[in-house]
């Protein structure tokens, strides 16, 4: 900093104990076990819950990544009821639940209620008191055995997508407009606005031909 006029003379502190303010994370591998653990911990903790919930398959914003899907922040209300899935029931049975979001196509409403459906079909619902059996809890005879399966692995990050609903590969991408898709959409509505006096000028001029002869 350049001194001017009568200020005072800048006192730069380059003294202070910075040595004992520095982080250094070597605790990385020692915190990776105690996170695996963890995790290892909550499952058996909340079993035979999955630990994570379910969530629907979007596609990326913005042109450049809308080919690819991922998982979203939770169901719309939509999808729930097309489901036939009570909105405040779905948290309950380890489905997340978004209100504010939209279905903007019929392609990704369609695909996330066939997933709705699915993890419907392979859920167990335990009941809360074993003398007290809810209408929307599994039957006994089925809540025991092979028929308890970890619904997260099957749903999870490394689901299956629905079919018709997965990856578009770039070979399948519609082809660029010879000339730019710019210059086509101007020229169409161009063609679009002057269309009227465009056909009143011709007939005119038939007019005037006709009336010449």
């Amino acid at each position: 900093m350049a001194i001017k006029h009568n200020q005072q003379i800048p006192n730069n502190h380059f003294r202070k104990d910075w040595q004992r303010r520095v982080r250094c994370h070597f605790d990385q591998p020692g915190k990776k076990v105690t996170r695996r653990l963890a995790r290892r911990a909550k499952a058996a903790a909340v079993a035979p819950r999955p630990v994570d919930k379910l969530r629907p398959i979007v596609r990326c914003p913005t042109i450049k990544y809308n080919r690819r899907t991922r998982l979203g922040r939770g169901f719309s209300l939509a999808e729930l009821k097309a489901a036939g899935i009570p909105k405040l029931y779905a948290p309950t049975i380890g489905i997340a639940v978004d209100p504010r979001r939209a279905n903007l196509s019929e392609e990704s409403l369609a695909a996330n209620v066939e997933r709705l459906k699915a993890y419907k079909a392979r859920l167990i619902v335990f009941p809360r008191k074993s003398n007290k059996v809810k209408k929307a809890d599994t039957p006994k005879d089925q809540q025991s055995g092979e028929t308890v399966k970890t619904i997260a692995s099957a749903f999870g990050l490394g689901a299956p997508l629905a079919p018709g609903f997965t990856e578009i590969s770039k070979s399948d991408l519609p082809k660029n407009v010879e000339g730019g898709a710019y210059k086509a959409l101007r020229k169409a509505r161009s063609d679009a606005r002057y269309q009227g006096i465009r056909e009143k000028r011709a007939k005119d001029k038939a007019d005037e031909e006709k009336a010449k002869k």
